[in-house]
Parts: structure tokens; sequence; C-alpha cells
């Protein structure tokens, strides 16, 4: 397979892959928020706010576990097997989140969200492709597209999610079946057909001793681990937040939630194109001054009216799109020898974790205040910007620089 066909099948897979786990996030607030009681709403009497945070938590959670296993099984069993699956799996997952809606039924449309999440993490899948395949700058702006295919994807979803709600909750959801069942007949047409793996390990053994988690027992991976978790924290935090805030700030409803988002996502994949052709260099150097870039405009949209915070939404996705261009290349290469899989793997494990980890703090003190969510994220960010220069500082011997 030629490089480009294998780039534009990883974009693609990619871009349609994000647009079914990004529908609901314009849908959700509006259920939770509004006011208006609703089977999803009144769950067992606990409050609005939290029953709302921990919809949020189910499908990351799920994005967890498909992350940290789904790149190392794709090491075993191949790219194109995995990508079927998950692809297909992940269409059957909406549908019964569809269902649940319809029936307004929380613990299924929890159970729905979780169980798509675990088949949509396979954004460590379509990194790997590119980054055992291609090489040096190749790589970065292989990378940059991809990720650009996924910011796409985030404005795809919750846009179709806008304009086609007003026909019912079902067709949204009907259409990221379609795209997702596109994703996987894509996938069968597009990848070649891998020869047979000589190993004999099972699902199991694999899933026990090579997740993407196994990564941490070395210390230079651990350490970008834990300050992504950190950085991450920040993005999170601004994900997964700032539609609330656009509903108490502003009166936002579910369709000029999606304007403001296609707004955002626009930007961000535009700045993943451009990215892509700027990395190298001085990488941990310029990861931090993203990361400050980040807690900027997470913490103008805590501490700001209803303009400054639009701006800041908007322009958020800029530094968000250097950030991963210029971190993801630089892992490729320097920890290539762990496997591809488990390197993406471990990166889109970090981002899952940290949205779990922000929607349960901020299932807590939303009740207080949501720009109080959105100052914790921006401060978490902070606190990454200042440990990649200081990670730079003791690495600067190995890595050659001054």
């Amino acid at each position: 397979m030629n490089h480009l066909l294998l780039l534009t099948a990883a974009c693609l897979l990619a871009l349609l892959s994000t647009v079914g786990a990004s529908l609901p996030y314009p849908i959700l607030p509006p259920l939770f928020a509004s006011g208006v009681a609703n089977g999803l709403n009144v769950f067992m009497g606990l409050p609005p706010k939290l029953l709302f945070g921990i919809a949020l938590t189910v499908n990351p959670l799920g994005l967890l576990i498909g992350a940290t296993l789904l790149g190392p099984l794709s090491d075993r069993y191949g790219r194109r097997p995995m990508l079927l699956a998950t692809a297909f799996g992940a269409a059957a997952g909406h549908a019964l989140t569809a269902f649940a809606l319809v029936l307004e039924s929380y613990p299924l449309f929890v159970l729905a969200r979780f169980a798509t999440g675990l088949l949509e993490g396979n954004g460590s899948i379509c990194r790997a492709l590119i980054a055992e395949k291609f090489t040096g700058a190749e790589r970065a702006r292989g990378l940059s597209l991809v990720n650009g295919a996924f910011h796409l994807g985030w404005l795809v979803g919750p846009l179709l999610a806008g304009l086609t709600l007003g026909f019912g909750i079902v067709v949204p959801f009907a259409a990221a079946i379609g795209a997702l069942v596109l994703a996987g007949v894509l996938a069968a047409l597009a990848l070649p057909r891998e020869p047979a793996s000589a190993e004999t390990t099972s699902v199991w053994h694999v899933a026990r001793h090579r997740h993407a988690l196994n990564l941490l027992r070395h210390a230079e991976p651990r350490t970008l681990f834990f300050i992504q978790l950190a950085g991450f924290c920040g993005v999170a935090a601004f994900y997964e937040f700032y539609p609330l805030w656009l509903v108490e700030v502003g009166q936002y409803d579910a369709a000029r939630i999606a304007l403001i988002n296609m707004a955002m996502c626009g930007i961000m994949t535009a700045a993943s194109v451009v990215a892509g052709r700027y990395a190298g260099g001085d990488s941990l150097r310029r990861a931090g001054w993203f990361a400050w870039g980040i807690a900027l405009a997470v913490g103008c949209v805590a501490v700001g009216n209803l303009w400054m915070g639009l701006a800041a939404i908007t322009l958020f996705g800029i530094p968000n799109a250097f950030f991963n261009a210029t971190v993801q290349p630089w892992a490729a290469e320097r920890f290539a020898a762990h496997g591809q899989g488990a390197v993406m793997g471990l990166m889109s494990t970090t981002f899952c974790l940290a949205t779990i980890v922000m929607a349960l703090v901020g299932s807590v003190l939303v009740l207080i205040d949501t720009r109080l969510v959105l100052a914790v994220g921006a401060a978490s960010s902070i606190w990454a910007g200042w440990r990649l220069h200081g990670w730079r500082r003791e690495l600067a011997p190995a890595l050659g620089i001054h």
C-alpha cells in the first residue's frame, strides 16, 4: 500500500469514528440542565448535574479501557481486523444509546455509552498505522493530519446533532451508525490483509501483559504520562464543561452549542494541518509553551464574561493542536522500541484517564460552580507546561540541546 492511500484511509477512519463519539455532547447538557424533568435527569432522585457528570464519565471510562488494550492488541492481531471489529461494534453501541434515550432509561444509557466508548478507543490503532509506516517529517505530518481528522469529527458530530435533533432524538444516532458502518467498509477496502501472526498468545495474555500501561515501568514514558495527564486534565475540563458553561451563562441550546463547537473544531482542524509542518526541533520546550496556551484559553473561560469565553472557546484549538503535533512524533521516535501500538495506546489512555478524572472531580465541583472546574483544569495545564520545561533541562545532555 502506498503512503498516500494509507494516510487517506487512516484519516477517514479517524474522522468517521469520532463523528459517532462526539454526537451526544450538545445533546446531553439541555437534557440534564434545562430544568425540565425526564426519565434521565430524575434517576433515583439524584441531582441532575451529578447524573450529567456520571453520564460524561462512563464513555471515557470505556475509551480508557479500549485505548489501553486496542493498540497492543492490534500489534498482535493486526490493524485491519481490529479496526473492522471496533467500527461495526461501535455502530451497535450507538443503536443501543438511541434506544435508551427513547426509553428514557438512565441505566441503559450509561451501559450503552460505556460499551460504545470501549470500542471507540481505536484512535491508537489509526495513529499506530502512521507511526510505524512513516518516519521523520513525514511521520509528524501524517500524525498531524490524523489528529486533524479526529478534530474534524468533533466538529461534524455535534454539528450533525444540532442540525438533526429537531427531527427526533434517534436521527443523530442513526447518522452516527451510518458513519461507523461506512468506516468499517472503508477499512475493509483500503487496508491490506496482513499475514497471520506466528504468535500463539491469547487475547487474555496480550491484555494482561502487553497493555499500554506496561510502558509505565520505564522511567521516561512514565514521566511523559504524568505530564500529559496534567495537561490533558485542562483539555478535558474544557471539553466536558464548556457546553454546560454556555447553558448557564448564555442560555445556549443544543443548536447554538453545536455552532460554537463547529467554529472551535474548524480552527483546531486547520491548526493541526499547519502544525505538522513545524514539528521537530526543541520539542519539549515548544510543548511547554503550548501547554501554557491551553491553560490561558481554559482560564479565560473560567474567569471571563460570555464574550471573552466565546473567544477563548473558539481559539482553544490552536494551542491544543500544536501541543499534540509536537508531543506525538517526539514520543513515537523516542519510544519506538516498545511498539507503536503500545506507545499511541498509552497517549490515548492518558487522555481518557484525564477525561475520567475531570468528569469525576467536575461532577462534585460543578455543584458549587461550573467555573471552578475550568479553573482547576487551567491550573493543571499550567503545571504541565512548567514540568515540560523542567524535564527538558534534565534531558538536555541526552537530547543534545542547550
